[in-house]
């Protein structure tokens, strides 16, 4: 169990921010926890002070000792390796066995690693790691290349494929779907459902929450409260404590109002002197019930854009990309009116940005005809946009570089509307929050009102409280509107049609959010089948079958391989052996050094006939898998 005793901590030295203020938990083994708060409350801190990265003030964190701890760092790796050896590495124990049997020790050494290789199930690692890495949407070719030549998106995949792969005992994940796609989420969301061990999650994303979580601890103004069930379950009983709270001030306002007035009346009679000062104790004594009291959250106040008629845009059998003669998207027939509510759907890679860039007028096409309206504005909302802030000026500094002519006081008006009151208005970009700089970047793109808002992934650095007042916003937002994200709450609060990229083209999705994750699921079935619904063809099922009988049986083929090589190595210690107990006078009345040779020989036996029935089963498995295949392409 883990265990947070009196836990106390500032930021900023002595007289700095209480983050932790005499905080208490325990967490059980194998426990699915999410741990939710407020910007800036203490979350990461909390996941610092229990890998014992920080060190608390005073008070306790203890972590059983066996536990081993995965944190899922924000800095994405680099190097040479690749993405599935960098995986692959992560589970230290099976890297330090395997360059230990490359160094060829000892005989017994080696049965010993190969004993223990099995039993952490070595020989399938590869291919668990691929799976793995696939699931976040890491193909076979970025697996095999460079992570140097990786995005920092995807390296951040390959990182978290990682602390996924090694399966610690506690799994510490730091908003994990900020670099993900809906797809990759959901795929975690899975994994995280079926994890055998236990994780501490901290994540804005509600969906991820209630699938993925069995208790919820609460970190709120220093202090830790667990709850049990999901993040919906929590404000449930979160808004029945409120209430509670609520009715016992009530009833303790009224019985203080009661002393009061019959201090009031008789504190200075004689006669009643005594049962007055017995109730100036008792009122004293009356402690004051502590509210659940909400910090308030930020207002978004969009600009109103001036009505157009439709369409916006309209697009006729266009094709666009970014080097001529290769496009990205093609074939595009679709229109974009003023009142439209898009979510697109589709995995990284397919080209949702290529599409957003495109409408935004940032691509142009290669083929077909693409006509907007006369006095189309766009605002695009990227998380480049957020890194690229000149962190020197300030949010008045910026805005006001992009409206030259409006007053001061007009910009700070702006400011005021996404919660920049007048001091945080004047604060450098540096020292803005994560959250403080995607509000900035939402006004800085909504300045000029316009009449289309593209938004790619909007919420990565935004609470839950935020998040919802983003929802309220978009929903008063009399304007087109296109959504990229992983948050499906999100997508399922704005969006009214959803648009598939998919297959080299853009087409309406015929569904709900609800079917696209089933068809999600589906697809993760083994049987395979056409877009039709009809059954692959023959050749394509070949090349499939081929592939995927390859990814089998590559780990089962050198499964096969090491343990007839440690058969043979075993062989030939016990056909030494043999040969010395043979020798005449060959312990010379050493009757101890023979009982060890004896005992060593029956551990040889039994080493090597565990070897063979390896390599027996490893190569029937193979044989198994290949006449299947034989039989599916037939």
């Amino acid at each position: 169990m883990l265990t947070i005793s009196g836990l106390c901590y500032r930021v900023g030295g002595r007289h700095g921010r209480a983050l932790f203020d005499e905080a208490n938990a325990r967490i059980p083994a194998a426990a699915k926890i999410g741990l939710v708060g407020r910007n800036g409350a203490g979350k990461s801190t909390l996941l610092d002070l229990i890998r014992g990265r920080l060190l608390p003030d005073r008070g306790d964190v203890i972590v059983p000792r066996s536990w081993r701890l995965g944190f899922l760092a924000q800095e994405a790796p680099s190097g040479p390796a690749n993405a599935l050896d960098t995986v692959l590495a992560a589970d230290r124990e099976r890297s330090r066995l395997l360059a230990e049997l490359e160094k060829e020790p000892a005989p017994l050494r080696i049965a010993e690693i190969e004993t223990r290789l099995d039993e952490i199930d070595a020989r399938s690692a590869p291919a668990r790691a691929a799976r793995i890495l696939a699931g976040l949407g890491v193909d076979a070719a970025m697996q095999d290349a460079p992570l140097d030549a990786l995005s920092g998106g995807w390296r951040m995949r390959v990182a978290l494929a990682a602390v996924l792969f090694a399966e610690p005992d506690l799994l510490l994940l730091d908003e994990p779907t900020n670099h993900l796609d809906l797809e990759a989420a959901l795929w975690l969301e899975r994994y995280l459902r079926r994890y055998r061990y236990g994780f501490l999650l901290v994540s804005h994303d509600r969906q991820l929450l209630n699938a993925a979580t069995t208790a919820t601890l609460h970190l709120e103004r220093g202090k830790l409260t667990l709850y049990s069930g999901g993040f919906d379950q929590f404000l449930r009983a979160r808004r029945e404590a409120q209430a509670r709270q609520a009715a016992v001030a009530r009833r303790q306002q009224q019985q203080r109002e009661h002393l009061q007035r019959f201090i009031d009346r008789f504190r200075y009679k004689a006669s009643k002197a005594r049962q007055a000062q017995s109730r100036i104790k008792a009122l004293a004594r009356l402690e004051p019930v502590a509210l659940i009291a909400d910090e308030p959250t930020p207002r978004l106040l969009l600009p109103q854009p001036p009505e157009l008629s439709p369409p916006l845009i309209s697009l006729e059998r266009v094709s666009t990309g970014y080097v001529a003669g290769r496009p990205v998207l093609s074939g595009l027939d679709l229109r974009l009116d003023p009142d439209d509510r898009i979510a697109l759907l589709g995995a990284n890679g397919n080209g949702k940005t290529t599409f957003a860039r495109l409408l935004a007028g940032r691509l142009q096409p290669f083929s077909g005809r693409l006509t907007r309206a006369a006095k189309l504005t766009c605002g695009f909302f990227a998380q480049h946009q957020i890194e690229e802030m000149r962190l020197a000026e300030s949010a008045l500094d910026h805005l006001a570089a992009l409206m030259p002519e409006a007053p001061v006081e007009a910009v700070r008006a702006r400011l005021g509307a996404f919660g920049f009151g007048q001091d945080k208005a004047l604060v450098p970009v540096g020292q803005l929050s994560g959250g403080e700089r995607a509000r900035l970047n939402l006004a800085l793109v909504t300045h000029d009102a316009p009449s289309l808002l593209i938004l790619d992934e909007p919420t990565n650095h935004l609470d839950m409280e935020t998040r919802e007042a983003l929802v309220e916003a978009l929903a008063d937002y009399r304007a087109a509107v296109i959504l990229v994200t992983h948050d499906w709450h999100l997508v399922e609060l704005v969006a009214e049609r959803l648009w598939l990229v998919e297959g080299g083209t853009v087409r309406p999705f015929d569904g709900d959010l609800d079917a696209y994750r089933r068809r999600l699921v589906e697809r993760e079935a083994p049987a395979e089948r056409s877009p039709d619904g009809s059954a692959p063809e023959p050749r394509r099922v070949g090349r499939r079958v081929a592939a995927e009988r390859h990814a089998a049986i590559a780990p089962l083929r050198k499964r096969a391989q090491q343990a007839e090589a440690a058969a043979a190595r075993l062989a030939a210690e016990r056909q030494a052996l043999d040969a010395q107990l043979a020798a005449p006078g060959a312990f010379a009345g050493n009757g101890a050094a023979m009982g060890e040779a004896l005992k060593r020989r029956a551990e040889l036996l039994r080493l090597i006939a565990a070897a063979e029935a390896d390599w027996l089963a490893a190569e029937s498995e193979i044989e198994r898998l290949s006449e299947t295949a034989a039989a599916t392409i037939r």
